[in-house]
């Protein structure tokens, strides 16, 4: 959002808003938060379990249409939130909840807390499962993928997910969901982002060295109709909305901002990141493995190389994915525990979370737990993104705040802003409609 400074005045506009929607440049409680920060959080919210299943959408559309996707659906992401964070400016909302909720009351507020504790607690699932895939195997289709653990000291019984996946959870989550302000996690995104960066750079080089050999795949440009149809093209969008699907975390990181309006800078660069890491993993994993790719392309490397060098680099690529997901889990996890906290303890006087230690911790630690427990009863992380992606992640994504946008309480919607929100509502609803019945029916 651009902003214009008023000659010898402090005052500040905002020219996307209508003139009466006039606010100030700093927070009510202005906080230290960074667009660094807020850039690493954003991105490395993105930059998730969406990018394990990119190359199997790339199998599906083809590598033109694939990248086409991508961006679409990256550039409604930078409307819906530019929707929430102008509505948020006028109004007097601090949390996604509140801002739906004074368009559409308390029945709007419920439907938003609803929908977001489905999707982060999904999400978080997905987290658990692909650790579980990389640390201790998979089996798909007849076709056993062994795990790290396992290739290195055999099948045994700590090296089982209900041994291993604890383990994680204790000496690398616990302590970083155990923080209070999202905005102390910007190092540990910041390492995230990092790592997924050595994980794109690894499996180019992969790429690029099988290519020199003459063992990489052969690639679909365009989509194979003798494979797919029309209507499984669809299938492959709400991967790629729950990939981008952020916005669970738009006011808890707009909060801690000293001047709110460098949210949409910090949105911007972060979705300019996240392109380019979805469409070179998507390529470089469709390049390696061809339609042979897994839902979960990280189950994939246990088997493309027999040098040892190959099998390091294979333990490597698959380590720092693992390692970059279980440094994803606390910035979702902070939105969840919020909203939970909010749903059940809304009519109550309380202290703030972050103030309440006993509630803090207990809630922290039941919902650690529970993730863990749902994740070791569920197999397979592509059933969660169909899901997903075709109903909360949608409404939160696109649904939710082009709603805002047609209400129009606070009187500053344009016309074009009426007609985009009424555009973004139709793709959603439909795309998501034709996903979920071709699922249904196959």
């Amino acid at each position: 959002m651009k902003l214009a400074s008023m000659s010898n005045s402090t005052q500040v506009v905002a020219p996307l808003l209508a003139p009466d929607c006039e606010y100030s440049p700093e927070d009510p409680s202005p906080q230290n938060g960074s667009i660094s920060g807020a850039v690493f959080n954003i991105s490395t919210t993105m930059v998730g379990a969406g990018i394990m299943s990119v190359p199997a959408t790339m199998k599906v559309l083809g590598i033109v249409p694939g990248l086409v996707v991508i961006v679409l659906v990256a550039l409604v992401t930078d409307v819906t939130v530019e929707f929430m964070l102008r509505y948020t400016s006028c109004g007097k909302s601090t949390t996604y909840a509140s801002m739906v909720g004074e368009s559409f009351g308390s029945a709007g507020s419920f439907a938003v807390k609803i929908c977001v504790i489905i999707t982060t607690l999904g999400i978080l699932i997905i987290y658990f499962i692909i650790l579980g895939d990389v640390l201790c195997g998979n089996e798909s289709e007849g076709t056993t993928h062994f795990g790290i653990l396992q290739e290195w000291y055999g099948i045994h019984w700590w090296t089982s997910r209900a041994f291993a996946l604890p383990i994680v959870a204790l000496f690398i989550m616990l302590p970083l969901v155990m923080l209070r302000r999202v905005d102390s996690l910007r190092y540990s995104s910041a390492i995230s982002i990092l790592l997924a960066l050595v994980f794109v750079a690894s499996c180019s080089s992969m790429a690029f060295s099988a290519l020199w050999s003459g063992k990489t795949q052969s690639l679909r440009i365009l989509p194979d109709f003798s494979q797919v149809t029309v209507l499984d093209l669809f299938t492959t969008v709400p991967v790629f909305v729950t990939g981008f699907g952020f916005h669970v975390n738009v006011h808890p990181i707009r909060s801690e901002l000293g001047r709110p309006a460098h949210m949409s800078k910090a949105v911007r660069i972060s979705l300019i990141i996240c392109v380019a890491i979805y469409f070179a993993i998507g390529f470089f994993g469709y390049l390696l493995f061809g339609d042979s790719i897994m839902p979960d392309v990280l189950v994939n490397f246990d088997q493309n190389s027999n040098t040892s060098a190959g099998r390091l680099l294979n333990d490597v690529v698959r380590l720092s994915y693992a390692l970059h997901l279980a440094l994803v889990f606390p910035v979702m996890n902070y939105s969840l525990r919020a909203n939970i906290d909010e749903l059940i303890f809304s009519n109550i006087n309380k202290r703030t979370l972050a103030s309440d230690t006993p509630r803090f911790v207990s809630l922290t630690i039941i919902l650690l737990a529970l993730t863990y427990l749902l994740a070791v009863a569920i197999p397979n992380i592509w059933y969660f993104f169909q899901f997903l992606g075709s109903t909360t992640v949608v409404c939160l994504s696109f649904i939710f705040p082009a709603a805002i946008i047609l209400r129009d309480m606070h009187g500053i919607s344009t016309t074009k802003d009426q007609i985009m929100a009424t555009v973004v509502i139709v793709l959603a609803v439909g795309t998501s409609g034709i996903a979920m019945w071709t699922n249904l029916c196959s």
